[in-house]
């Protein structure tokens, strides 16, 4: 173990890594060579035979029987060091992370490919009051970069124009493919291995603050750094930005510990909401997506019941028989994006209104905020 970092501090601390294609091998495979012993891993896609050239966890026996990526990783995590304690989501950083767990992590590293992705991540982190490091690959060219709550925010960063491009998805599969087509050998497993080693040394130093506190080492928060394979350069600038009235680094504080279940219905969580708090009126607000009970199709207004998440009602209609033929212009959904008394679906549960297991609850009383977290799991 290198002297700059402080072992106990190492293998004691919590990392989440988001992302787990050529940057989340590295990053994983890097901090448990380190020594970190307690790590989460996000990620929702399964591993392909086009993984295989630029990540070293996965084999082609993964890539054949369609294995998910976080469960092939968790898994050779252990075979190279049993000490590790690995748990797994298999699920979106948007919608399938609770905020109570990210309060439990020392670090978050991003290796995801889209502003999007960041954008979610940096919002997690900005209200658990977290840094993250974030990464990102293409072809002979990567960047990292450090985000500290209170310091340097993602959201602030992108600008007005960053922030209507979210929805834009660039992963380095499509950089891949397109080598393969012109014959050319990709170099992305290079790029990744470079940034990868740079995430994980910057949140070494998160880590062990000690050594930037006291000056022996430097933080990236507050710059870039850019990393050019084709000319072998590299260099650092500034890339800083915290704009006091930006509401996605608003850092949720005080957070008050419940025994509050995501299996629980939403009428036994607003009645021991009410108790918990002593009063009488309380509104779940749903701060990262909406609930949708219905969809009708603005030409006929013919009601068809989706009951679920914003974020599955476009797959909802592609599988039902005739709304899959029409386009999302032509469909009006009917949300709700708080829930209180007045809710007409009271006995659903927390996890049927899309809320994951160990979040953090955004609740008005009385004119005042409240954040509740849920019971980590």
């Amino acid at each position: 173990m290198n002297s700059c970092f402080k072992q106990q501090k190492v293998s004691t601390a919590h990392v989440m890594v988001v992302g787990c294609g050529a940057l989340g091998n590295e990053v994983l495979k890097n901090l448990v060579l380190l020594g970190v012993e307690h790590i989460v891993i996000v990620d929702f896609d399964v591993v392909e035979m086009g993984n295989l050239s630029r990540s070293v966890l996965f084999s082609k026996a993964d890539a054949e029987a369609r294995r998910l990526k976080v469960d092939v990783a968790a898994e050779r995590l252990k075979n190279m060091n049993p000490a590790v304690e690995v748990r797994t989501i298999c699920g979106d950083i948007a919608y399938d992370v609770g905020l109570g767990l990210v309060r439990r992590m020392d670090v978050v590293i991003g290796c995801v490919d889209s502003r999007w992705a960041r954008y979610c991540i940096n919002r997690l982190c900005m209200r658990a009051g977290i840094p993250w490091v974030d990464g990102g690959i293409g072809e002979l060219e990567g960047t990292a970069r450090v985000f500290v709550p209170g310091q340097n925010c993602y959201a602030c960063n992108l600008g007005p124009e960053g922030l209507k491009d979210l929805a834009r998805r660039m992963p380095c599969a499509g950089v891949i493919r397109r080598h393969e087509e012109a014959g050319e050998a990709p170099t992305t497993s290079i790029t990744a291995s470079v940034i990868g080693a740079v995430q994980v040394q910057e949140a070494m130093k998160l880590i062990d603050r000690d050594t930037i506190d006291e000056g022996h080492l430097t933080s990236l928060c507050g710059k870039m750094f850019y990393y050019d394979g084709q000319h072998l350069t590299t260099r650092i600038v500034d890339f800083k930005a915290y704009d006091d009235d930006c509401p996605v680094h608003e850092q949720w504080s005080p957070v008050r510990p419940t025994h509050l279940m995501d299996k629980m219905t939403i009428a036994e969580t607003l009645a021991d909401i009410r108790q918990t708090l002593g009063t009488g009126q309380v509104c779940v607000c749903l701060e990262n997506d909406c609930f949708v009970d219905f969809v009708t199709e603005r030409s006929n207004d013919r009601r068809t019941d989706v009951m679920c998440p914003g974020r599955a009602v476009e797959q909802r209609v592609a599988q039902h028989a005739v709304l899959r033929g029409i386009p999302n212009s032509g469909l009006y959904q009917h949300e709700y994006r708080e829930v209180d008394e007045s809710f007409p679906y009271l006995t659903l549960t927390l996890a049927q209104l899309g809320i994951p297991v160990s979040d953090v609850l955004h609740v008005v009383a009385d004119g005042k905020d409240y954040y509740l977290e849920m019971n980590v799991a």
